[in-house]
């Protein structure tokens, strides 16, 4: 790991320190795009993964972020009725344009558009998650109580 020279993850370490949060952003030499390769990269388990899952609401058009934890499959129902929407799957595309992120790499701070953030309550399992900061490449460390503060999205359960 080095610390972070994208231009993307150097603006999400910004948001996260215009926040208050003391989170150091790194970078990998290699991508990072699914839980488990960031797992492995990091040295942790695939559960403290704080990964997002991007929906389409249906009625609303507005992304839906789920920031869950990279052990769990995500329940579409589940969200759906937290989110009081049906869902479509999201395509890259539209992951792009709705969050400003590519997939592997949202952060689940800094979107490029209003998004409905639902957590994953299991994250809270752990002292320390580690979310994308914005490339397949980045990440960060944070506290789960500092990502509930930082996003002022609630918990809930989203497991499948």
């Amino acid at each position: 790991m080095r610390p972070a020279r994208h231009p993307t993850a150097l603006r999400t370490a910004q948001l996260l320190h215009d926040a208050g949060v003391d989170a150091a952003v790194v970078e990998f030499e290699q991508p990072t795009r699914t839980s488990a390769e960031a797992a492995d990269a990091i040295g942790c388990s695939v559960a403290e993964i704080a990964k997002s899952v991007v929906f389409r609401g249906r009625g609303s058009g507005l992304a839906v972020v789920v920031v869950a934890s990279g052990d769990n499959r995500v329940s579409e129902a589940k969200v759906s009725a937290k989110v009081g929407e049906a869902l479509d799957r999201a395509d890259a595309g539209f992951v792009r344009e709705a969050t400003g992120y590519a997939i592997g790499g949202v952060a689940p701070i800094g979107h490029s558009r209003p998004v409905k953030l639902v957590l994953d309550e299991d994250l809270q399992r752990f002292r320390v998650v580690w979310a994308a900061a914005g490339t397949p490449h980045s990440v960060f460390a944070l506290a789960p109580e500092q990502l509930q503060s930082l996003t002022q999205a609630d918990w809930a359960d989203i497991r499948q």
